[in-house]
């Protein structure tokens, strides 16, 4: 029975040969995929001088700081960080709540209609009313320079509810349901009980998404805001290195590049100071980031 079994476990040369091959492809695409976030990490603590003569690779050459120094002396840092923080926090509690509370009617067989409704969803995936209008419905409705401008223009993504609304059609069997019902639930008390308990995994993807999207927005806040105290962290740090690179091509005029080189390794400080929050919050939602992705993207 042994020898058999380890017959069976045997494998030909050509399994051998394209296990390989996909070995070192896999390996490449690890390169590929790491070398960029490694390289920018690193550049952000070099030498200005060492990024320009292009001899940074993977180590930091001429360890320094002064890209983050450059960056943290600016105090709107911290008020960019906490309007982010807010509009992160409360922008992807509203999107979870309303992107779920279509989704679980949509899962329903019994809702009538519900494939039109869909289909009315899906227009809105391919037209929209365009910039102008938007602007001017959220001008009249007396959001602009408001948080809510930034939360709710753009707030639900179709395309996440039908992930969602495919996860739980897939997922919660149709007899819980009917077991919930026999047990006196209504739609609502399903949805509590039942439906959210068991959608865990869709919950984390959508929070991820959402959270990822709210807090590397900043062209709501370039529209809609006009008050400093408002903006958020994206505006601040955009508005940092365009002023340091207008500031470094004047010095390179006079021939002084010292201010040139420092806006070499603070357009790489920015970026790290800008991921560094959603890099810390994805190993949390990574065990249920793929079975959610791959549950919710089959067609039910």
């Amino acid at each position: 029975m042994t020898a058999v079994k380890h017959k069976r476990q045997q494998l030909t040369r050509e399994d051998r040969m394209f296990n390989a091959i996909l070995g070192v492809l896999t390996f490449v695409c690890v390169v590929v995929i790491l070398y960029p976030l490694v390289f920018v990490l690193t550049a952000s603590v070099s030498d200005p001088m060492e990024i320009f003569q292009g001899n940074v690779w993977l180590w930091p050459k001429g360890f320094n700081l002064n890209a983050y120094r450059e960056v943290f002396r600016n105090e709107d840092i911290f008020i960019g960080y906490r309007n982010t923080l807010v509009y992160t926090v409360v922008g992807t509690f509203v999107t979870i709540v309303i992107t779920l509370s279509a989704a679980y009617p949509l899962s329903r067989k019994k809702l009538y209609g519900r494939n039109k409704i869909m289909g009315f969803f899906m227009f809105t995936m391919f037209f929209s009313g365009g910039m102008i209008p938007t602007y001017l419905i959220v001008n009249q409705l007396g959001l602009y320079n408001t948080m809510w401008a930034v939360i709710l223009v753009g707030t639900v993504s179709v395309y996440n509810i039908i992930v969602a609304r495919t996860f739980m059609q897939n997922t919660i069997a149709e007899e819980l349901y009917e077991a919930a019902a026999m047990d006196g639930c209504g739609d609502i008390r399903v949805f509590f009980r039942v439906v959210l308990p068991l959608s865990a995994p869709i919950l984390a993807v959508l929070v991820l998404f959402y959270g990822v999207n709210f807090w590397n927005s900043y062209f709501n806040g370039l529209i809609y805001l006009s008050d400093r105290s408002a903006y958020p962290l994206q505006m601040f740090l955009r508005e940092i290195l365009l002023n340091n690179m207008a500031d470094s091509m004047m010095d390179s005029m006079g021939m002084d590049i010292s201010k040139y080189l420092v806006s070499e390794s603070l357009k790489y400080a920015v970026i790290i100071v800008s991921s560094v929050p959603m890099l810390v919050l994805y190993p949390f939602l990574q065990k249920f980031f793929v079975k959610g992705v791959m549950i919710g993207a089959v067609k039910g």
